[in-house]
């Protein structure tokens, strides 16, 4: 009777994938945007993250602490230190420590726990504080540090974005495309924006490190890039004097932050490839009608939330075959 066979629910095969293995390769694909925000942005960079990641910690552990009662708490899974450095990431460099923490409050205490925790939450959690700080602090979070400003925080000298250049060109300013960084300074990080959208170059590497370990497919990410690139050359194409070419459009604002690091989010994106092409080409293209026609110069953070919303539909819609399933004959 030593030797028991003990059957449990499937999955019976065991990939040695986990949540806290995925969750801490995601983090390591955000070392180089982090590196190069620190050398771009300097203390700002610094103070913003550390903040970020310390209240996001702190309320996940208190919340299952002295509200839910979880004795099992989920703090070192690595789900809030990821929400904490994406929220940063969608900052900028001069914001103060209180609004920080009033990001990461609703982004853990909102978005992810008054859900059920992790795995239950229907939106992106950074992405839903980063939101909430936008709607409630519209000046602070559309104040842009210039980049190489290493020993300043809350004094930093601030400037127009590459997207808000873009948006002044649709309103009628002839010169402002012209004003717009070049290409290569675009990939390298070297303009204003959120600490962690600037550079490509960066967040492109996280990429191919999410690839190469299997954290994530192709799908999404590609899905966005191609439709923006597409749609947006098309309004180019159109008026070369109104619209900036598709490749500014991708190297600028938190497009690539976005559609590699939290469009890509698991619990929060469509399970099928079918429903993952759907959803990335519905994310670019809410992305390109947001920036082109709507209020604010930037629309991926609205359009990732927007689409997390019909993710069940999209599960619904792009269910797999059942296993050992017939076809219906037509």
């Amino acid at each position: 009777m030593e030797n028991k066979l003990i059957v449990s629910l499937s999955p019976h095969v065991h990939a040695g994938d986990s949540v806290q293995k995925n969750m801490y390769g995601v983090l390591i694909a955000l070392v180089p945007a982090f590196l190069l925000s620190l050398y771009f942005f300097g203390l700002g960079a610094l103070v913003v993250t550390a903040v970020s990641v310390a209240a996001c910690l702190f309320f996940e552990w208190s919340i299952n602490k002295y509200l839910l009662k979880n004795p099992a708490n989920t703090v070192l899974d690595g789900s809030a230190i990821i929400t904490g450095v994406l929220l940063a990431f969608n900052l900028p460099s001069n914001l103060p420590a209180w609004i920080i923490i009033l990001g990461a409050l609703f982004a853990i205490g909102v978005g992810t726990m008054s859900c059920g925790g992790l795995g239950c939450n229907p939106f992106n959690p950074a992405l839903v504080g980063r939101v909430f700080l936008l709607l409630s602090f519209p000046v602070q979070m559309t104040s842009w540090p210039l980049p190489e400003q290493w020993g300043s925080y809350m004094d930093a000298t601030t400037g127009a974005t590459p997207l808000a250049l873009m948006k002044q060109a649709i309103h009628g300013n002839a010169d402002a495309l012209s004003q717009l960084p070049d290409a290569l300074h675009l990939f390298f990080g070297q303009n204003g924006g959120c600490i962690g959208e600037v550079s490509a170059l960066a967040l492109l590497l996280g990429l191919a490190y999410m690839l190469w370990k299997r954290i994530i497919t192709w799908h999404i990410p590609i899905s966005i890039l191609a439709t923006v690139f597409v749609f947006s050359g098309i309004m180019h194409w159109a008026d070369p004097a109104k619209y900036a070419s598709p490749l500014m459009q991708l190297l600028s604002g938190g497009l690539m932050l976005g559609a590699i690091f939290m469009a890509t989010d698991y619990v929060t994106s469509p399970m099928t490839k079918k429903g993952m092409l759907i959803y990335g080409v519905c994310i670019g293209l809410l992305t390109v009608v947001i920036r082109l026609f709507g209020a604010y110069p930037e629309g991926m953070s609205f359009a990732i939330l927007i689409m997390n919303a019909f993710t069940p539909l999209i599960n619904n819609y792009c269910k797999p075959k059942r296993f050992g399933e017939v076809a219906k004959k037509k």
